[in-house]
């Protein structure tokens, strides 16, 4: 009970902060005090096992759609080592209607998966993207994308690799990162916006619980918008549909290495749709991994069952895949 008291502290702590919003330009992003929200993390993770954050650029704007500002909160590490880390949190594709509706980049996920990785020196770039049941696939695809290419653009001012740019999220999150893995990178360019003339296309993934193939599982209907009846009958529109939204469909042999993680008594995302994405991507001789977590349920990085050593396996597989530092290389 305390750990769930001291997630929502720390949530309330961040959204409870007074809002700021930061143009797209190369102006210098302006910062607030987070001395507070690390005393909450102190009581949450421990003493002296706070992430080392030197600052943070809370809502960065890095898109705009038709009036609607795309969000991001940019964490700074204390030591950096060069490289970026994008961070998407499961939501189910969805947010509330409702004006207080909590922000993605709000969400507890941040700190679970990013607290490894900024204590490793990588800057984390936390998003907000459109959700369901407003906005339906491509719209969050493209969010993300956009997203990258904004970073990459402006790699300069965050003292990151333009061309090494990584990518972790769970659930909704891990389909996300997944697709900025395997897309191209030059899809959903609706103009010609120098940003938009960058790659959306990230080097390296780490996907928990992801779903992987619209035809193989009977979820998601909301951020599709077509039955699962419909999509399963091969030539119609809602077929085409589900076909082109999943990633297994786009892998190739010069994808980014992926890592992915599902537990095997997940109830809401299947284990198998991991167990096939993983076999997509062997088959095509793409560089990954796939870690089984036994007893793992959906949602938080497994809860209870969440392994103990995951943290280090995130942090060496972005240290090998990011930065060139060789690891062991297997599959669980």
């Amino acid at each position: 009970m305390k750990y769930f008291r001291n997630i929502l502290a720390l949530v309330l702590a961040i959204g409870g902060l007074p809002a700021l919003t930061l143009s797209g330009q190369e102006t210098s992003p302006p910062q607030r005090d987070i001395s507070h929200i690390l005393a909450i993390m102190e009581t949450w993770f421990g003493e002296g096992q706070v992430p080392e954050i030197a600052k943070v650029d809370h809502d960065t704007v890095y898109g705009m759609y038709s009036g609607l500002a795309l969000l991001m909160d940019v964490y700074y590490p204390q030591t950096p080592n060069g490289y970026g880390i994008v961070q998407v949190s499961g939501s189910g594709f969805t947010r509330q209607l409702r004006y207080d509706a909590r922000q993605l980049k709000h969400s507890p996920h941040v700190p679970n998966e990013a607290q490894a990785l900024l204590s490793a020196g990588y800057t984390i770039f936390a998003l907000n993207h459109r959700a369901a049941p407003r906005f339906r696939y491509p719209d969050q695809v493209a969010d993300v994308q956009r997203a990258v290419r904004f970073i990459r653009h402006h790699a300069d001012r965050y003292g990151i690799d333009e061309k090494m740019i990584g990518a972790i999220g769970g659930s909704s999150g891990g389909y996300l990162v997944s697709m900025l893995g395997v897309l191209d990178g030059d899809e959903n360019r609706m103009d010609e916006d120098p940003i938009n003339l960058e790659s959306g296309k990230v080097q390296c993934v780490i996907a928990a619980e992801a779903p992987s193939d619209f035809l193989e599982w009977d979820g998601e209907g909301h951020f599709l918008g077509v039955r699962y009846k419909e999509r399963t009958q091969p030539n119609t529109i809602e077929n085409k549909l589900a076909v082109e939204a999943s990633p297994v469909t786009h892998v190739s042999p010069d994808d980014a290495p992926i890592l992915l993680v599902h537990g095997d008594a997940d109830e809401d995302v299947p284990f198998r749709l991991s167990e096939l994405f993983f076999k997509r991507l062997t088959d095509a001789s793409v560089s990954s991994r796939f870690i089984r977590v036994p007893g793992g349920q959906h949602a938080f990085q497994f809860f209870d069952k969440r392994p103990k050593d995951l943290d280090d396996t995130y942090v060496k597989w972005f240290n090998q895949h990011l930065r060139g530092i060789a690891e062991d290389s297997h599959q669980d």
